[in-house]
Formats: structure tokens, C-alpha cells, sequence
């Protein structure tokens, strides 16, 4: 069994497994049906505002939904790519792009989330607006571990270097 897992390789694939089918879901009931599929719960806050707020034409409403889909179906991607450079030994071993991916998913997710979340407290959707909450709280507590965390080869390189230099001289004094 490998030993490099890390606490946020493991929170992100967590979070990939509720992201990917739950946004998959959504972004395809609103591609099936744009307007039908912006007025269900999860997209209600954003559907509300911009018809109260904004104003705006049938058309431009479809364009919105199209456009919520999209940004959804983006972050799935990112959380996809992710999953298989995590899955994969190999490539975890020698790149850190699954943190790069993860890293995108956390970002265009957070700000979708909190988007989402400012319109439904304007719109008083109290269920949106816990929804959107609590996976703008997930995504952001796993931004947090990777910001914080360390990297395991970091950690293990550090005493090797410090360990090949006597003791009270530098290495760029030795010839």
C-alpha cells in the first residue's frame, strides 16, 4: 500500500465523489431543460435574482442556465482529472498536477458556491442559501488543508540537507 497519500488528496476525493455526480446531475437537468432546470433548488437563487434583479429576456435566461451548466460541468471536469492523477500511483509519484487540478475544482467551485450563496440571501431562499453554504464550507476547509500542508518531499529532504553540512561552517564557504 502506498504511504504518500495526503490528507488533502484524500479530502479532495471525497469531495469528488459528492461534486461529480451531484453537479453532473444538475448541469444536465438544465441542459435537458434550461429554464425548467434553473428554477429547481439548486440553481433557484441565481434564477430568482436574475429575474428580479437583472431583468432579463427569455433568451438571455436560457443563455444563463447554459451558462451555469457549463461553469458546473467545468468544475466536474477539474474534480474528474483530478480523481484519475490521484488514482493513478504513478503519476502521483512524479507530478503534483492533481493538486493543480484540485486546485482549479476548489477555486471555480468556491466561487459558484459563494455566488450562488450571496443571491439566494438576497433573493430569501433560506434552503439555497444553506445548501450553498455548506459546500462553500467544504470546498473552502479543503483549500485550507492544501494551503497548510506540507509536502511530503519537503519534509523528507529537509534533514538530508542539513545533515551533509558540518557543523558550524555553510557550504558555500567549502571549496
Amino acid at each position: 500500500m502506498s504511504n504518500n497519500w495526503r490528507i488533502s488528496s484524500f479530502n479532495g476525493a471525497l469531495l469528488a465523489a459528492y461534486f461529480i455526480p451531484v453537479w453532473t446531475i444538475i448541469a444536465f437537468s438544465i441542459m435537458v431543460s434550461p429554464i425548467h432546470g434553473l428554477y429547481e433548488r439548486p440553481s433557484v437563487s441565481i434564477a430568482l435574482y436574475a429575474s428580479d434583479y437583472l431583468h432579463l429576456s427569455k433568451i438571455a435566461t436560457v443563455r444563463l442556465a447554459w451558462l451555469l451548466a457549463l461553469a458546473r460541468i467545468t468544475v466536474v471536469a477539474f474534480f474528474a482529472v483530478f480523481l484519475a492523477m490521484t488514482a493513478f500511483s504513478p503519476l502521483r509519484k512524479k507530478s503534483s498536477g492533481s493538486d493543480e487540478a484540485l486546485a482549479v475544482a476548489l477555486c471555480l467551485g468556491s466561487v459558484l458556491s459563494f455566488a450562488s450563496m450571496m443571491m439566494a440571501s438576497r433573493v430569501g431562499e433560506i434552503e439555497a442559501l444553506r445548501m450553498h453554504a455548506a459546500e462553500l464550507l467544504m470546498l473552502l476547509g479543503t483549500a485550507i488543508v492544501m494551503l497548510f500542508e506540507t509536502s511530503p518531499k519537503r519534509a523528507l529532504e529537509a534533514p538530508v540537507a542539513e545533515a551533509g553540512a558540518p557543523t558550524g561552517e555553510l557550504s558555500l564557504q567549502q571549496p
